[in-house]
């Protein structure tokens, strides 16, 4: 049997790393601007010369002395599995604070090749860069590149393929001038480390600092521009909260404005062909039972999933990946880590935290990327509150509806309440944090690295293939998955009869009394527990109940489901409970089964879906106890 040889693919977060994987493999390996966005090993194969090499993509990690499971992972990967090859990707515009882990990963094995990416920006910024002399003093190849044009890929796959090839001889690498060196590479590698020794620690610091003075110089006008001056407004303490409920208003306003028509289209065109599958079935001779089962039950509710999700987030992620390639992000974390701290939990939950606004279950399973087993569990428990791109069309129709107006400035003035809804999310993620922390969860807040990227120009190719086909399809999928059986069941319990009624309208006077209690009633708590599995079906079923049409409605004309509404007893009061109660309450089916695969237990589960829920209660009954007395 032919052997694979082995290339694993090490770096800092930031660096490119998964850029170059991409490049090299030429698959679709989500590229995040943040610290620890990968936290699993990714492979690949790529073919040189009619053989065919494994890559390896380790998690980015700033050492080897394993304080994280990223560092644990990529340290075992090189010791243990012995790759043929280690490629190191390094930031070009950082190379000093990189070359701490080249130096750590140089001591455990002689088979690296060093990778300095981002060339094209270091130019930018007056870095020179001899990598003659880089090579020099490392005694390993080094290969500059600029992988997000596909400079130097070439030259690095041919690099290590030498390497793989002829691991017991003299490799010489010429890279156009870049590196020209000649080492002796044996089998005398993969080394485990002394771990946790910070003399150690020290002494590759120092020496990365001694190699960058050497190999590495910079206009010194060139220190402080753009990215300090603009960090200032960014991570300003007066500044940097405001314009970040700023943006977070514009990417509502943007995400508003740009999907009401497709929305509209999207609606029109299924439930015409819902009349042509319907006709077709009666041509058929399918009995009726059955059509009404499978069309104006499963099919229905899957034409509204996907007409009110699909353009959403066919809007909302390919800005939030925008404000991810800038390196955005992590400056949130920055400005939300003091908090964070105060809570006794880590500044990496706002990382998580913005991921749940377009998913919570891709947000439950971001928070791999918090070390702390205790402050994971908290960033997994509290993700919830905030509102996920399935919770948007509720929220909008009813500040629509009762609180912004139904006119030209309408899509601005939701903005801003559904941007206000969102830091009240916020607010309830840092008390229910602090609370847990002090309570179940106890424990300091841990340290962590938090690295500010450089500002880079978004690479709006990638931005659309990663959002649409990673994010938008995906979780459009998965949606579409749980969505079809409960429109199955909501058919049946609304068109199964006992006393003269449906079994929904058994369930919706049972739950009548807690409904008002709570400032809302019977219909719309029935609506959101039959949401469970998608939350975007909430509005339709409670328009299904009122009617008594047996199957969900399709109403897009605003004055008129106000009057629906009202005729029903609402009030200012019962769509703020309602709002309320759709920004805190339990996670879709889909976040609950990922919290259980993330934490391995049905206990945190379980108080995954109690936790929100209970919020939700007891501000929708505080909020209509006031409303009574004022």
């Amino acid at each position: 049997m032919n052997h694979k040889p082995v290339i694993a693919l090490a770096g800092n977060p930031n660096v490119g790393k998964s850029t170059v994987f991409n490049e090299l493999t030429g698959l679709r390996q989500h590229t995040g601007n943040w610290p620890g966005k990968t936290v699993a090993c990714a492979k690949g194969e790529f073919i040189r010369n009619g053989k065919t090499y494994t890559l390896v993509d380790l998690p980015g990690t700033y050492s080897l002395m394993a304080h994280s499971a990223e560092e644990e992972i990529a340290r075992d990967f090189i010791c243990e599995e012995h790759p043929d090859a280690v490629i190191i990707v390094c930031d070009a515009t950082c190379l000093e604070r990189n070359l701490n882990l080249v130096l750590q990963i140089r001591q455990i094995t002689n088979r690296g090749i060093l990778c300095v990416n981002l060339c094209d920006e270091a130019q930018r910024k007056g870095i020179e860069i001899d990598f003659t002399l880089l090579s020099d003093l490392l005694q390993m190849p080094v290969v500059p590149c600029s992988a997000s044009v596909k400079k130097g890929i070439k030259e690095l796959a041919a690099t290590a393929v030498r390497m793989c090839e002829m691991p017991s001889q003299l490799l010489e690498t010429d890279n156009k001038g870049a590196a020209k060196t000649t080492i002796t590479v044996s089998d005398e590698n993969n080394i485990r480390p002394p771990l946790h020794d910070e003399h150690l620690a020290v002494s590759f610091i120092r020496e990365a600092e001694q190699i960058s003075a050497q190999a590495v110089s910079q206009n010194p006008d060139d220190k402080r521009r753009f990215n300090h001056r603009i960090d200032r407004l960014v991570t300003g303490p007066r500044t940097g909260i405001l314009l970040m409920f700023l943006l977070l208003m514009g990417i509502f306003w943007l995400t508003i404005t740009g999907s009401n028509y497709p929305s509209q289209l999207l609606s029109r065109f299924f439930f015409w062909l819902q009349d042509v599958l319907m006709d077709a079935a009666v041509a058929a001779g399918m009995p009726a039972f059955l059509r009404e089962a499978l069309i104006l039950g499963i099919y229905r509710v899957l034409a509204w999933v996907i007409s009110v999700m699909l353009p959403p987030m066919a809007i909302f992620f390919p800005l939030f990946t925008i404000l991810e390639d800038l390196g955005y992000l992590p400056r949130v974390a920055f400005n939300l880590d003091y908090l964070f701290k105060k809570c006794s939990s880590c500044g990496k939950q706002a990382l998580t935290m913005c991921m749940g606004l377009g998913c919570n279950a891709v947000g439950v399973t971001g928070c791999r990327i918090i070390d702390s087993p205790r402050e994971r569990l908290i960033a997994i428990l509290t993700n919830s509150f905030m509102p996920c791109n399935g919770r948007f069309p509720t929220l909008l129709a009813l500040i629509t509806i009762f609180f912004a107006g139904a006119t030209a400035a309408s899509s601005l003035s939701g903005a801003l309440l559904l941007a206000l809804l969102i830091c009240l999310g916020i607010l309830m993620t840092f008390g229910v944090s602090w609370i847990l922390s002090k309570t179940i969860l106890k424990g300091m807040p841990s340290s962590f690295t938090l690295e500010l990227p450089p500002y880079r120009h978004p690479q709006i190719g990638q931005i659309l293939v990663r959002s649409i086909l990673d994010r938008t399809l995906f979780v459009l999928g998965r949606a579409v998955a749980i969505a079809a059986p409960a429109g199955l069941l909501i058919w049946i319990l609304a068109n199964t009869y006992a006393g003269g009624q449906s079994l929904l309208q058994w369930g919706t006077a049972y739950l009548d009394p807690l409904g008002r209690l709570m400032g809302m009633d019977g219909v719309i708590l029935m609506a959101f527990i039959l949401g469970f599995p998608a939350n975007e079906i909430v509005i339709p079923i409670i328009l299904m109940c009122y009617l008594s049409t047996g199957m969900l409605v399709n109403i897009e004309d605003y004055t008129q489901l106000r009057q629906i509404f009202t005729a029903n007893g609402w009030t200012w009061v019962t769509a703020l409970c309602t709002i309320l109660f759709s920004l805190m309450h339990w996670p879709c089916s889909t976040t609950c089964l990922t919290i259980h695969k993330e934490t391995g237990s049905w206990k945190w589960t379980l108080l995954g879906i109690l936790i929100p829920a209970l919020c939700g209660f007891v501000l929708c009954t505080l909020v209509h106890g006031i409303a009574i007395l004022f």
